[in-house]
């Protein structure tokens, strides 16, 4: 079948009806799209009902009963704690959470988070020294610290309680931390292991809250709810991409329920410099509105504009934070922009095509270079590894494809050539010694090669299910708003209808950038239809096509209507 776009498209296999039985109260067509998500019956119907996993109690996860009571002694002899948290939205939440917890008890407690660019990622051996001196004597970290053997030795020897609380992968060894909550460590038995690092530190704070409950702290200056903290979770899960299934879907919906109420004064400055309003917020509004406005204040400025932003109590404090973010995000964009064109064209000069996509530069800004890598991946479906040259030590971000996993491919290398590097299996940051990148990038171009090699990597489309145009309908559209909130692995479902009569196609939008038109099929029913992006084929478009779209909700001047926001367009085969 001959492609528009190039993309192969996967259509998942029929659920087996046995299946479909066990789910009677639901059609068959959502049905199908749960057994797609990978749930079993049990589990598919607690999604649909909005339930709480059967098993979410903190005290089931690993060395979470040690932090409560070491962390419990600390406040109560009112001695330094100090939040050590990491620049992204993940980490900037999960600070949040933990700092509302524990001033809530009346600790003393502060948040560092490390410069992107001066310190990178992760724990630091500088910022250790410099937090020992300052008399720190509870050390927790959120959303790093697993893979900081080095670090925490050096905290243990000047004296600290160190107390890991983090959601990436272990490399083998953990470091000698006190305690280590981190429900990927092979020794946790808790049973979900998709929290963010947010998750996994709203989790300390609600065996915190619970163990407070029992037994209350003197030094307790105020009563906190768990559910007071769920608008920062959602923040920081939908933000760090973690597959929204499981305990986590449950997190962000009941979170999402928070944010849209619409009284914390940070999200409400947001939603204000966003042009959102309370009641509107959803899972896509968290990653393309309030996400790189937080971000931004990371990549390119001070990390701890957001937290305040998060922490503050008026909007008379919040509303300059949400403003001065919502230029720094102009500026990021410009920037990103920019590394991309010059990272692009460093590719396209290439003589033939690679299995690896590398580009390092001193022109490339360090904070915007996994956003940069990010986009490479999207043109070229490869491997992307953007490095921002400066001086003696240099940072990058890689982003990857399903076929290459890409913190795998870097705990592979040589030790001497990363000074430290985290990620996930599709994204990973590090830093390297300058003098070490040309033999990094022969290494991972040889790596890419060897793993790649033979694999058709076309970009796949998945399909959920093939309807005729019959079955669509508003009581469909409505049911299937009972998966929301859909993100990254719950994604919106996706549909394909064959050889479709196109009808009436146009170009519309800025500089005829997107198709417009209608499909017919051969009863005569009949949809709109909306392409973003494809309006170059309106000369070419057959009059007879296979499509694979989304079902939506178009509002247009008032008027409601549903359509299909059409992703992808085949010949009709």
């Amino acid at each position: 079948m001959d492609l528009l776009d190039g993309k192969r498209w996967e259509v998942h296999p029929a659920a087996p009806p046995e299946y479909v039985r066990d789910l009677p109260s639901i059609r068959p067509i959502l049905a199908q799209i749960l057994y797609n998500r990978g749930l079993n019956a049990h589990k598919a119907q607690e999604m649909l009902e909005g339930r709480k996993p059967d098993q979410d109690d903190p005290f089931l996860m690993r060395d979470v009963d040690k932090a409560v009571d070491l962390i419990r002694e600390v406040v109560l002899a009112k001695e330094p704690i100090v939040i050590y948290g990491d620049y992204d939205v993940d980490g900037i939440t999960a600070a949040a959470v933990l700092m509302s917890t524990l001033d809530a008890f009346g600790a003393v407690v502060d948040v560092y988070i490390p410069n992107r660019v001066d310190e990178g990622y992760g724990l630091n051996k500088e910022a250790i020294a410099a937090l020992a001196e300052d008399g720190v004597l509870l050390m927790i970290t959120v959303d790093c610290g697993t893979r900081s053997i080095a670090e925490v030795q050096l905290a243990k020897h000047l004296g600290m309680t160190v107390i890991i609380t983090d959601h990436h992968n272990a490399n083998g060894t953990l470091p000698p931390a006190d305690a280590i909550i981190n429900p990927k460590q092979s020794e946790c038995n808790y049973p979900f292991k998709e929290l963010a690092g947010v998750g996994v530190a709203y989790k300390l704070a609600q065996a915190l809250i619970r163990k407070n409950k029992a037994d209350a702290l003197r030094t307790t200056r105020k009563e906190l709810e768990e559910t007071a903290l769920l608008d920062m979770v959602a923040l920081g899960t939908v933000a760090d991409m973690v597959p929204l299934m499981g305990e986590n879907h449950y997190l962000v919906a009941a979170g999402l329920e928070r944010i849209n109420v619409g009284d914390h004064p940070g999200l409400s400055a947001l939603m204000q410099v966003a042009g959102v309003k309370p009641g509107e917020i959803t899972a896509k509004t968290i990653g393309y509105n309030f996400s790189p406005r937080l971000n931004a204040a990371g990549r390119i400025s001070d990390a701890k504009k957001a937290l305040n932003l998060l922490l503050a109590e008026d909007m008379e404090r919040a509303l300059p934070l949400a403003k001065e973010l919502d230029v720094l995000n102009s500026e990021r964009r410009e920037l990103t922009q920019r590394v991309r064109d010059e990272a692009r064209a460093m590719v396209l000069q290439k003589d033939k095509p690679q299995a690896l996509i590398f580009a390092a530069s001193e022109n490339f800004a360090a904070g915007v270079v996994g956003l940069a890598a990010n986009r490479l991946v999207d043109e070229f479906n490869r491997p992307a590894v953007v490095i921002a040259k400066e001086g003696e030590y240099s940072k990058g971000s890689a982003r990857s494809i399903p076929e290459f996993h890409i913190t795998e491919a870097l705990d592979s290398m040589p030790d001497v050539l990363l000074v430290r590097h985290g990620g996930h299996p599709a994204a990973a940051g590090f830093t390297i010694k300058t003098v070490f990148i040309p033999e990094f990038e022969s290494r991972l171009y040889a790596l890419a090669q060897l793993q790649l090699e033979g694999l058709n990597l076309t970009p796949v489309f998945a399909i959920d299910a093939e309807i005729p145009l019959t079955d669509l309908s508003w009581d469909l559209y409505y049911e299937l708003e009972r998966l929301e909130p859909y993100g990254f692995g719950n994604p919106l479902p996706v549909f394909a209808s064959r050889k479709v009569r196109v009808c009436n196609p146009h170009a519309v939008g800025k500089d005829g950038r997107h198709l417009k038109f209608s499909v017919e099929d051969s009863l005569g029913t009949q949809w709109d239809a909306i392409a973003f992006h494809l309006g170059y084929w309106v000369e070419r478009i057959p009059s007879h096509v296979d499509i694979a779209y989304v079902l939506e909700r178009n509002v247009w001047y008032g008027n409601v209507r549903l359509q299909l926001n059409v992703k992808d367009i085949h010949f009709a085969g």
